[in-house]
């Protein structure tokens, strides 16, 4: 017997003998189906903002102009000028999501599947997005989980 099921049988039997002892009367005192433990990754340092320049997710935003370390040697106009269209872009992009907000909005996907759906919301990282009455080819959908990396284009009416 692995040790898994060593410290089932011992948790079942502690249980039956507290509960007779306690005049617990129980139909069932022991427990038909072990429930597996799911141990999940560490969360992001309670400290940091999430920009560790060596995470997963930093390296995945790709490569940029804008150095992180703070002794680096970097033309201060073109970083200004670097982060003033950066900030431009991101503005626009959000308003874009905004307006997309309780609209028809039709995604062009991969295998030039299309599919229209009313656009709810995106989660903070964008790389989902939230849609209600999902038309796909194969039938319509409530609500439903859009992931961005499988969408090409999306186009709605303003």
């Amino acid at each position: 017997m692995d040790m898994q099921n060593q410290n089932i049988v011992k948790w079942s039997q502690a249980t039956e003998a507290t509960s007779k002892a306690s005049g617990i009367i129980t139909s069932e005192s022991t427990m038909k189906t072990p429930v597996a433990v799911l141990r999940l990754p560490r969360g992001p340092d309670p400290h940091s903002r999430g920009f560790e320049p060596n995470s997963p997710r930093f390296i995945a935003l790709g490569p940029t102009s804008i150095s992180t370390s703070a002794g680096s040697k970097t033309d201060g106009a073109h970083l200004r000028e670097e982060q003033c269209a950066r900030s431009s872009l991101r503005e626009n992009f959000l308003r874009c999501l905004i307006s997309m907000t309780s609209k028809q909005v039709q995604f062009h996907m991969h295998e030039k599947v299309k599919v229209v759906a009313t656009f709810g919301a995106s989660d903070i990282d964008v790389l989902n997005f939230q849609v209600s009455a999902l038309q796909t080819p194969i039938g319509v959908q409530k609500d439903a989980l859009i992931r961005c990396q499988d969408v090409i284009s999306c186009s709605f009416h303003v």
